[in-house]
């Protein structure tokens, strides 16, 4: 239905949502406002609407003069090349340079890729990221698994997943993580990077990195991605669920039956009974350890191995053990020459002292003597006769 023209120097009225007319009660209101908008101008309401009109009209025209502007500015750009030659390109070497990838929002078919990899045994390990433990696996791997057959497999069951035919293919389909966050390319840092106090000397575990995000995110072989896509999330929920459920139930004991009560009653004693001989056997040992050890030194362990750091059955294997005691170092003997009597012998004959050498496990040191020449006047002893 069309609207009908308002008649000449008649106030023209606003539809209302939908094409339909507002009730007189508004029509009313808005006369009303108008006028009063007018009359705080000084004008009558039907200069007030003209003078309206031409404002909006007036904005209109200032809105496609600025479009025009920005059109001629951009048509001038592109023809700068023409007449004056050819516009300076890049310096040489950037084109060849790996532009940094704009993330964007999760792909569905960089997330199948990235459950089809997390199948897979890339042989991760664990690295540190922001003070999180987090996987990291190795380009090399990721790529050879795509080249694998079972990704073969995986693409004719799903065929969103990427064709892969060469190697520029190949890296394009692995980049589709990066680009959906789902994993980044880490390199190894030092924790205590930028800190002003030296590194501290804690116990360090073997293989455990602490890495940063790179900002390029290359796929080279040797390079090192850290997952962020943690996969599906159903488990852990069904998990969470069940101990909700566990914890509930065990809120509701009260409201047992009488027979499960009675056996829950029956193990938890049975449990602290053993709990009781396991601090029993533990005392018993340390004064069976202390009664043999001035018996029948070294002394005797009972079950040695009872707090290592092994499995619960090793713990009581062997049965009974004796003490060890830290074995002494063996020092290596050392030969050493008799100086003195040396350089008395040479002050007695007038010879210059010898040479001295010392010999430790360690290093070897020779010790030459200042030569000096000593003499000592030649002495009589009388002896006397025997009778």
């Amino acid at each position: 239905m069309e609207r009908p023209n308002p008649p000449p120097g008649a106030i023209p009225v606003p539809m209302g949502p939908g094409g339909q007319m507002p009730s007189p009660q508004q029509i009313a209101a808005m006369q009303q406002q108008l006028a009063a908008e007018a009359q705080k101008h000084g004008m009558t309401v039907q200069q007030f609407v003209e003078h309206l009109k031409a404002q909006r009209l007036q904005q209109i025209q200032q809105a496609q003069r600025m479009q025009q502007q920005q059109q001629q500015q951009q048509g001038g750009q592109g023809q700068q090349g023409g007449p004056q030659g050819p516009r300076p390109g890049p310096p040489p070497g950037a084109q060849g340079q790996p532009q940094p990838i704009r993330p964007g929002p999760p792909n569905p078919v960089a997330i199948a890729l990235a459950n089809f990899l997390r199948g897979q045994s890339l042989k991760p390990r664990t690295c540190i990221i922001n003070g999180e433990r987090k996987d990291m696996f190795r380009v090399k791997r990721a790529l050879r698994a795509l080249q694998s057959p079972a990704y073969a497999k995986a693409r004719s069951k799903n065929p969103a997943l990427p064709e892969i035919t060469d190697r520029a293919s190949l890296e394009n389909t692995f980049k589709l993580l990066p680009m959906s966050m789902l994993a980044l390319r880490v390199s190894k840092m030092d924790p205590h990077e930028g800190h002003d106090h030296p590194p501290k000397k804690g116990k360090r575990v073997k293989g455990l990195w602490t890495v940063k995000i790179e900002q390029q995110q290359d796929a080279a072989d040797d390079m090192y991605y850290v997952w962020l896509y943690e996969g599906s999330q159903i488990m852990r929920k069904v998990y969470g669920a069940l101990a909700l459920v566990l914890i509930f139930t065990v809120v509701l004991y009260p409201l047992w039956p009488l027979v499960l009560r009675q056996g829950v009653y029956y193990l938890s004693w049975g449990f602290l009974m053993l709990l009781g001989l396991f601090f029993l056997m533990a005392i018993f040992r340390v004064i069976l350890f202390c009664a043999t050890y001035f018996v029948v030194p070294p002394g005797l362990w009972l079950y040695p191995n009872l707090w290592e750091d092994v499995s619960f059955m090793d713990s009581f294997r062997p049965v009974w053990a004796w003490h060890e005691t830290a074995k002494p170092k063996k020092k290596k003997k050392t030969k050493s020459v008799n100086a003195e009597s040396a350089a008395q012998l040479a002050g007695q004959t007038g010879h210059p002292p010898p040479a001295t050498a010392t010999t430790t496990a360690t290093t070897t040191q020779i010790q030459t003597g200042p030569q000096q020449r000593s003499y000592i006047a030649p002495r009589v002893e009388e002896l006397a006769d025997d009778e």
